[in-house]
């Protein structure tokens, strides 16, 4: 297993499959990534992550852009070394007709970004009217066993924070589906960045059980039934200081940190032992954004 120079051990890998989407949320960061080229093959794909399980990785998690615009996502996942869990990030707006194949070709669970239920509000996040397409694709997860399901809501000031209980209420008493209140990221320039912090003080206040994760020192909030995780990456030092993961940008970039783009370790073209000497070299380039 590699470790950074922080001791940090290095588990799970982000691996962006494309940079583009169906959506054109107001908010939306591209995993860090700044004006990327072509994007990485199935098969460059595939070898990337064999060289990462080699070196402890046991996590990998799909995400875009939108990577159901990926045709060739069903056989990625299936080339997944065995006893790698393997999860995707989308939009869920093209997922109804895809969970049942993506779980047979090995996929594990689903993350759905959906920041309102109010069909007009949605629309004016993402730039669609497809809401109703997003509830098929949850249903869908859930049905094929992508589970559990988390709704990965970015909070919003003055847009969504008002349906904040109507989500909790949404989840309460499903066991497939859980909460992730996310803090909004300082991309875009996007000026709608809500009290986290403050949101998840409060929400502590009303938890029956508290469960620390060891992703990040994450909180986990029972409330009545209803299954509530925050994730606050600004200025949080615990988020950072218990961060295992390494990113793949869609054009074959190293990205040891989601809030940096000064140390990237471009590994396209590369094959066999320089690659996994490349691979290496990005993990000792993972330092704590906040210290």
């Amino acid at each position: 297993m590699l470790r950074d120079t922080f001791n940090r051990p290095v588990t799970n890998l982000r691996v962006s499959l494309t940079q583009a989407c169906n959506l054109n949320c107001i908010y939306c960061h591209a995993e860090g990534e700044v004006n990327p080229s072509v994007q990485l093959s199935a098969e460059e794909i595939e070898e990337i992550i064999r060289v990462a399980t080699e070196f402890g990785v046991r996590n990998v998690k799909f995400t875009g852009g939108e990577p159901l615009l990926r045709e060739d996502l069903a056989s990625i996942i299936q080339a997944v070394p065995p006893g790698v869990e393997t999860s995707i990030t989308t939009n869920a707006t093209l997922l109804a007709d895809k969970a049942y194949d993506l779980h047979d070709a090995g996929l594990s669970r689903a993350n759905i970004s959906l920041d309102s239920m109010i069909p007009e509000r949605y629309k004016q996040i993402t730039g669609k009217d497809c809401l109703s397409d997003v509830f098929a694709g949850i249903e869908a997860a859930v049905d094929a066993g992508l589970t559990p399901v988390k709704l990965n809501m970015v909070v919003l000031e003055n847009i969504n924070e008002d349906e904040i209980d109507s989500f909790i209420d949404f989840v309460r008493g499903d066991k497939n589906l859980i909460l992730q209140l996310i803090e909004l990221m300082e991309f875009r320039n996007c000026q709608y960045h809500g009290d986290v912090k403050g949101l998840e003080e409060l929400i502590a206040g009303k938890a029956d059980e508290v469960v620390t994760r060891r992703m990040h020192h994450r909180k986990k909030y029972l409330i009545d039934g209803a299954e509530v995780e925050v994730v606050r990456p600004l200025h949080n030092t615990e988020f950072c200081s218990f961060c295992n993961r390494l990113r793949l940008t869609s054009d074959g970039k190293l990205k040891p940190c989601l809030l940096r783009n000064d140390n990237l370790v471009d590994i396209r073209g590369l094959h066999g032992e320089e690659l996994r000497k490349r691979f290496a070299e990005a993990v000792m380039l993972r330092e704590p954004y906040f210290k």
